[in-house]
């Protein structure tokens, strides 16, 4: 009997240590997911509750070489013309960037033109007994929701905004994943960039997430499209077509940091001497 309560003893013994090493392993690899993702910007697994996720945009299909050999410069500002999304197109902060690049490239666009062109994803949407969206449509494929704002709309990504483009700048290019100093360089070389931000340039705080015909969404409402048209040692400059402001100045690395946080899109075209 009493080597029958030694044994016991034993065995409990061990399950208990066998249980605090499994807490401290799945501990060490939360901590280590948040490390990894407070480092990055990405989760390293999709994990979190859904009020946390980041949206990830498609890669981009035309790759373009990164930055040219021609040298940098410190400060540059082009003059792109300023185009406002209100009060017409409350979503519509990308078509209206778009705009504004083709008008300055000299095509005779506007925004509400743009409009019947740029691709749709005609998904309803569906929401839970909280009103939490449930399901939806996928912005790497065409605009969700409405982009006049009359009903719930969200925004649309630079593979489905890059073949409006390409339509009328044969020489257009996406540069979404590329280095900022690819971003720089274009704009050097006398070409606006389209650059997909927060409303706020900074990092978002908000979360959302739902299912689509083509899989998990994951997104933030605090999305944005601006005309990148300038940048200094300190600062960038955009036509935001929000807020109404041309040449808006921006804190340099709050900007990249919110440019990356919305996975580095960027749509630009070949200047005319490369």
């Amino acid at each position: 009997m009493r080597r029958t309560l030694i044994l016991l003893s034993k065995s409990l013994k061990i399950s208990f240590a066998c249980s605090i090493i499994v807490t401290l392993i799945f501990i060490n690899w939360i901590l280590g997911n948040l490390l990894y993702e407070k480092a990055t910007g990405k989760p390293l697994v999709i994990w979190r509750a859904q009020s946390e996720p980041l949206v990830l945009p498609e890669p981009n299909s035309t790759p373009m070489q990164d930055v040219s050999p021609l040298p940098q410069k410190s400060a540059v500002k082009l003059d792109a013309p300023l185009i406002k999304q209100l009060p017409e197109l409350y979503n519509g902060c990308e078509i209206t960037s778009l705009a504004m690049l083709l008008q300055f490239h000299g095509i005779d666009k506007n925004k509400m033109e743009l409009i019947g062109e740029m691709k749709k994803d005609p998904t309803p949407m569906k929401t839970d007994g909280n009103g939490n969206i449930t399901y939806w449509g996928n912005l790497n494929l065409g605009f969700v929701g409405d982009v006049t704002g009359n009903e719930k709309g969200y925004s649309i990504y630079h593979s489905a905004l890059f073949d409006v483009l390409k339509n009328y700048i044969p020489s257009a290019v996406d540069i979404t994943n590329h280095s900022f100093d690819t971003l720089e360089q274009q704009i050097a070389q006398g070409v606006p960039v389209i650059a997909w931000t927060t409303t706020a340039y900074v990092e978002p705080t908000q979360w959302v997430v739902w299912d689509s015909p083509n899989g998990p969404i994951r997104a933030t409402f605090s999305v944005h499209s601006v005309l990148l048209v300038g940048y200094d040692q300190h600062y960038v400059y955009v036509n935001d077509p929000l807020s109404g402001v041309k040449g808006k100045q921006v804190n340099k690395q709050q900007f990249i940091r919110s440019w990356e946080a919305l996975g580095k899109q960027a749509l630009s075209y070949r200047p005319a001497n490369m």
